[in-house]
Parts: C-alpha cells; structure tokens; sequence
C-alpha cells in the first residue's frame, strides 16, 4: 500500500487531483491511500505517508517542509505546475512513486 500525500495551501484544490490520482491508482491495480491536507495539517499527517507532495503554490514553503520530512525520513517534491494545472492524475501519481521508489 503506497500512501500518498499532497498539501496546498487550504487542502480543497487538490482534492480534484486526489480524484484522478485515485483513478490511474485503480487502473493500474495499485493499492494506493491518496489524500489531501491543508499546509497546516501536513507535518501531522506526514508521519502516515511515504510521501509529501505540495502544491505548486506553496513551493517556498519546501524548505520547511523539509525539515519534518527528514525527521519522518520520506521524499517531498513540489508539484509540476503543468501537470497541476492540467489534473494530470498519472503524471502526479508517477512523481510520487518514483519519489517513493527512489
């Protein structure tokens, strides 16, 4: 079970994103927990996930996220603002395994 988390700045315009991630996940009969928090919630919800991935939005905050993410030890990227842009679901969800993957 990969589990995957994204942050944004008030964790409701991921939730689309989360939608179609779910969706590629199901298509490729991955099992994969998939879901999205505000930056607020994130460094708590971190310590259930094997990843971070923040909404491009908040790709100054990278730096602080950082911090927890090496404490819990999992990877963190920032979105791709294109792929965010367009709700690639497959394109976000291939980040986050490859991040999880090494």
């Amino acid at each position: 079970m990969k589990k995957i988390l994204l942050a944004c700045s008030a964790g409701m315009s991921t939730s689309l994103l989360v939608t179609r991630m779910q969706e590629e996940a199901e298509s490729r009969g991955l099992e994969a927990e998939i879901w999205a928090v505000a930056q607020d919630k994130a460094p708590e919800d971190m310590k259930k996930a094997d990843v971070l991935l923040i909404g491009p939005q908040m790709r100054f905050m990278k730096k602080k996220f950082s911090k927890v993410a090496d404490e819990v030890g999992i990877p963190l990227d920032s979105i791709d603002p294109v792929a965010y842009g367009r709700v690639d679901g497959k394109a976000v969800l291939d980040k986050a395994l490859e991040l999880i993957d090494g």
